[in-house]
This record gives structure tokens, sequence and C-alpha cells, in this order.
């Protein structure tokens, strides 16, 4: 990269990255540019805004390489001052197994106390006494959560829910792919299928073949999208953030069958 050769980064220490789900490739890839670990923090506007950090804390020394950077790349364990739980439709908290998924939700210092001037708002977002985050996720018996989707953006396939984040984690691995983002269309036979947008690193090629492939190695066959996409570049924000609205909106007209 152009910019390490123009600043000195010796004095860094880490770095923390938040705004998007990240991969064990991506901090691989941070700790490799910058020469320090890479961390990932996660939280809202309304949490004031940090909640977690994926700090390893004492499991640091014991950990393989792999685990390591599979470990930095989620939401991580909630910080001083902040609760954090995964919890079902009912309120109830989800097994620890890595596996079963539920909503966030939080409660500490940093939370608000309300939307301004909007209580009917501020009634659906703080129910109990905590903030429902509206962010799914899976957490283990170590206390790390990992963010598997927005609730309003779980593809639900013939009644299975499918993580879009999962999808898109397992296609950004393939060394051919700078982004993606992965959206929902509806289908007649299942209800809606997962479609993916790709955007390939400058010179790479790849085919939607050879990337379906790949992640048949990575997902369950009923995870895999029904198309691939590939674009020049992605709809975003003024954050950078990929505006998967837009991409859903393109992806309106439903598909004719599987």
């Amino acid at each position: 990269m152009l910019f390490r050769s123009q600043y000195d980064f010796s004095a860094m220490q880490w770095t923390e990255l938040g705004g998007a789900a990240a991969t064990p490739e991506l901090m691989e890839r941070l700790e490799r540019a910058f020469g320090c670990l890479s961390y990932c923090g996660y939280g809202l506007t309304e949490s004031g805004p940090v909640l977690s950090i994926s700090r390893l804390g004492e499991m640091a020394g014991s950990l393989p390489r792999e685990e390591q950077l599979r470990r930095r790349a989620m939401t991580g364990r909630e910080i001083v001052g902040a609760e954090l739980r995964v919890v079902d439709e009912a309120g109830h908290d989800t097994p620890r197994d890595g596996s079963t998924m539920g909503e966030v939700i939080a409660r500490g210092d940093g939370v608000m106390d309300g939307y301004w001037e909007n209580p009917t708002a501020t009634e659906a977002t703080l129910r109990g006494g905590w903030l429902h985050t509206g962010d799914m996720a899976v957490w283990d018996q170590q206390g790390f959560i990992r963010i598997v989707d927005r609730k309003k953006e779980i593809i639900i396939s013939g009644g299975e829910n499918i993580s879009s984040l999962e999808i898109e984690r397992a296609i950004n691995a393939h060394p051919a792919v700078q982004e993606s983002a992965v959206v929902p269309v509806p289908e007649a036979k299942w209800g809606e299928v997962p479609r993916a947008h790709v955007v390939l690193k400058a010179g790479a090629t790849l085919s939607e073949q050879d990337l379906l492939l790949h992640l048949s190695k990575l997902l369950a066959k009923f995870k895999l999208p029904r198309q691939v996409v590939f674009a020049a570049s992605l709809p975003k924000g003024d954050t950078g953030k990929i505006l998967k609205k837009i991409l859903r909106q393109r992806n309106s007209r439903p598909e004719d069958g599987v």
C-alpha cells in the first residue's frame, strides 16, 4: 500500500475495527499492514456508542493463531459499564453454544434514555430496561458475541433462517474478492433466496461456478446464493457502508424458480 511508505506506524500498539462485520482474513491483513494487533468493536449511536471489544484477555496465550484471528474478528465481550445478552423472542437467554441465534440487548451507563420527542420509538426499542438493538447474534461460553445479521435482513428461505453476513464472510474469504453484499430475492417455491453481489479485486478474475464451488466447501447447500452478480462497485453511504436497501430494491422482481 502506498500510504504505508508515507507514515511511520511503529508506535501503534493496536487498531480497532467497527461499522461492519469483519473476517479473520481481514484482521490478518490489518495486522500485517500496521504491524500490531487488531480488534473489533461494536455499538450503536443509542449506546453511546461502544458496547464491546474483541480483546482476548487471559485466553490469548493459550489459543493458536487461527483461533485468535477468528475471535478477534467477532463482536467480542462487553466493556466495563455495559451488559450484553443474546435473547430469543420471549426474552430468554439463548444457549451459549455459538450457533443458536438471538437478538442482542444491552444496558449500561452509555445507553440512551430515549429518542428525542419520540415516545413511540423509545417504547419499542427500550423494553424491560434493555436496549433492543435489532442485531442478531450467537454467543459462547466465554461470553464472546458474533453478530450474524440485522434482524430485518435475515433471509428466510423455505422456513430456514439464513445469515447474509455468514455468506458474505465466506465470499470475502476468496482471494479474488474485494467485497460483497448478499440480499434476498423473492422466489416462488422458497419465498426468498440469497443473491450475492460481488466486487473483485483489481485484475482478478472469477466465474460464478468457481465462486459457488468455493462456497460449497464453507456453507450448507441451502445457504448458497442462487445467483452471483459481479459488479464494478456497490452502492455505499457517506460512511462507506454498503447500502443493502438499494440492492434489495433492485432485486425486488420475483425469480422464475430454481
